[in-house]
């Protein structure tokens, strides 16, 4: 089968990685597989190396200094539609951006819902409603999230789980990992470690006043955050953390963008992950954490109690996080070893072959139905 993958960007976001890990899944189960993207600024190429058996395009997209978000999602739209061009059976576009510019490229796709975004700006909630009404089939990571567009939406998209890299969270937690976790402890010491950046779907400001509770009972501990690379402008929120934290007195260790192969290391290093988003999809940055044994503080949501069950410490406000943290550094984390065995269960073969079938079955239905494909348990 041909299939193209469309993402918006070759940076490592949730979307981004999933895109990267599912395309080198299913061309290595033979399949005739493609990339498109775009290059923002100067990217000639992903955040990482790519599988050579899948082909990279990369579409050049210059940055404007001083660009609104809506300006700079439609330019990005734009673009990628007037560049993409692919003869593949399947277009498989993997967020709101990439839908609008393939279909506005004259080609039908499959859109992946990872979750539903809640924009105000008018152009940005005609860009997120035309890629979930338009596309010929409906894909979501979690029932959570298909339920949610089912509800709102009436649409009846299939579920398919992401996969994850286990194995290479666990190295990292094992002994071939121990100088480079050495290395994060040396520089951070004991450490509360959340991903994602800093925004207000990841519920940073949360983290940080339940960390303030915390800190006088646990003062050697260290607050970071890693990655944060997004197109939308989280200024304010940004102002307002950076505010916060001033006033009560703690000093986050911000590290930025990361380079893919420190992630591992800096995960596994960790006392604990707080996961604390307001809305997710599936929650990869956690299952990566529980494959390297590493304690995770989850929101209380739909979404994280299908997707991790009994295998993370649940809170639901600032309250709750902060004693929820205090539990876990105080020996009363889930057993380890149910959150490996659960990360284990997830795999990207299975999700490869998982999209296949789903693809096939599209493909068969005239006009692409997704109510009529079925709900896909492919762990």
């Amino acid at each position: 089968m041909k299939i193209a993958q469309v993402t918006y960007s070759t940076k490592p976001r949730g979307g981004v990685v999933h895109t990267l890990a599912l395309a080198e899944a299913l061309a290595a189960r033979g399949n005739d597989v493609e990339v498109w993207t775009l290059g923002r600024g100067s990217d000639t190429a992903f955040f990482r190396e790519v599988d050579p058996a899948v082909r990279v395009r990369v579409v050049p997209f210059e940055s404007r200094e001083g660009e609104g978000v809506g300006e700079r999602i439609e330019r990005s739209i734009g673009a990628m539609a007037r560049h993409f061009s692919s003869s593949a059976d399947v277009v498989h576009a993997q967020d709101c951006i990439s839908a609008n510019a393939v279909i506005a490229a004259g080609r039908e796709c499959i859109r992946t819902i990872h979750h539903l975004d809640a924009f105000t700006t008018p152009r940005l909630v005609e860009c997120h409603e035309l890629a979930i009404h338009r596309p010929a089939a409906r894909i979501c990571v979690s029932r959570a999230v298909a339920a949610e567009v089912e509800a709102e939406y009436g649409y009846a998209p299939t579920v398919i789980s992401n996969g994850v890299d286990a194995e290479r969270f666990a190295d990292a937690a094992g002994p071939a990992g121990e100088a480079l976790r050495a290395r994060w402890r040396a520089d951070l010491g004991d450490y509360v470690l959340a991903l994602g950046g800093i925004e207000p779907r990841k519920g940073s400001l949360d983290l940080l006043e339940a960390f303030a509770m915390l800190r006088s009972r646990r003062p050697e501990l260290r607050l970071v955050f890693g990655g944060g690379e997004t197109l939308f402008d989280y200024r304010s929120y940004r102002r307002e953390f950076e505010r916060r934290a001033v006033e009560l007195g703690i000093e986050p260790t911000i590290l930025g963008t990361l380079a893919d192969g420190d992630v591992p290391s800096l995960v596994a290093g960790a006392t604990v992950l707080g996961f604390v988003s307001t809305k997710e999809g599936f929650g990869l940055a956690a299952m990566e954490a529980l494959a390297a044994g590493v304690p995770v503080v989850a929101r209380d949501l739909p979404v994280t109690r299908e997707v991790f069950g009994d295998a993370v410490t649940y809170a639901t406000d600032v309250r709750q996080i902060s004693d929820a943290l205090e539990r876990v550094l105080g020996g009363g984390a889930v057993d380890p070893a149910a959150g490996r065995r659960l990360a284990r269960s997830f795999t990207w073969s299975a999700a490869a072959r998982a999209h296949e079938d789903f693809y096939r079955a599209v493909l068969r239905e005239e006009g692409g139905d997704d109510a009529q494909v079925p709900v896909v348990d492919h762990r």
